[in-house]
């Protein structure tokens, strides 16, 4: 069955310092989860952390480049020994590279799939097993079988949006969902849950953080201030993205695209695959 509630419950979420990250955080400690807030940025995280205990959880901070193997390896095994096996993990840290394909080059194409795809392989590999382990040594009940946990991955609409601008962002991206996909198979036969989350236009500091290619800075500071301002106008908060995961998690949902723009998009992929290659000229959905 799926976690149909989080009281006692220990999640980890990466990305927590901010956004979407900081948002889930918070709304699985509300409802009673005990919370693993890890961040390359250890003061942000520690920030979320102060703002769950505010809500009555525990909680912890830790500082961990999800894109490094080793730390992630690290990361993993202190979990492990310090609190326990997590019963849900939130991959969400996430950043964007923007440009045309023939200008991004071989670094930036590291640096975002060692974020957005690595990190999740890292996290969902690493905790994955944690949780089929945890489920292999308990008693077998065929009545009433063991919940082995919930991995959620945060993809974004531009999984199945693809964009001249936002290749490389759009690429990581539909590799997730792919994943999870796959994954999702795999662990179902241990009652692990899995769920890629797909939003699109939402409140979070993806833009202001983004790294532009192929332009001068006039126009990257330009662009930057106009991804802002839409996200700001599209008036669509990290909390709600965040109530759309706790609910994927009780439902053990497979893909949630989060709000209208991603529903209409992935609507479009399936239907009209070529009207998205049209689409594809203009500006990618971001979370």
């Amino acid at each position: 069955m799926p976690l149909t509630h989080f009281d006692g419950a220990l999640a980890v979420v990466t990305g927590a310092g901010s956004g979407i990250g900081r948002a889930t955080t918070l709304a699985l400690a509300e409802r009673g989860a005990t919370v693993i807030a890890a961040d390359i940025d250890l003061p942000a995280a520690e920030r979320t952390v102060t703002l769950a205990k505010a809500l009555g959880a525990a909680g912890t901070a830790y500082q961990v480049d999800v894109s490094d193997a080793a730390a992630m390896e690290g990361f993993a095994a202190e979990v492990r020994e310090v609190h326990r096996v997590p019963d849900i993990v939130v991959n969400n840290a996430g950043i964007a590279v923007a440009g045309s394909f023939l200008d991004t080059g071989v670094e930036d194409w590291e640096r975002v799939i060692g974020v957005n795809l690595w990190g999740v392989i890292h996290g969902s590999r690493l905790f994955g097993n944690q949780m089929a382990e945890r489920v292999r040594a308990l008693p077998a009940k065929p009545d009433k079988p063991n919940f082995g946990g919930h991995i959620v991955n945060i993809a974004s609409a531009a999984a199945y949006g693809p964009s001249r601008v936002m290749p490389a962002y759009c690429t990581t991206k539909a590799a997730v969902v792919m994943l999870s996909d796959c994954l999702r198979g795999e662990l179902a036969g241990l009652r692990i849950g899995v769920t890629a989350v797909c939003p699109g236009f939402s409140g979070t500091n993806i833009f202001r953080n983004a790294t532009f290619v192929g332009m001068e800075d006039a126009e990257r500071e330009r662009l930057r201030g106009l991804g802002e301002r839409a996200l700001k106008a599209r008036r669509y908060p990290p909390e709600k993205v965040a109530e759309r995961i706790v609910e994927a998690i009780v439902k053990n949902k497979p893909l949630v695209p989060v709000n209208f723009e991603a529903h209409l998009i992935h609507a479009l992929s399936r239907i009209s695959p070529g009207s998205m290659r049209l689409l594809a000229r203009g500006p990618a959905p971001l979370r």
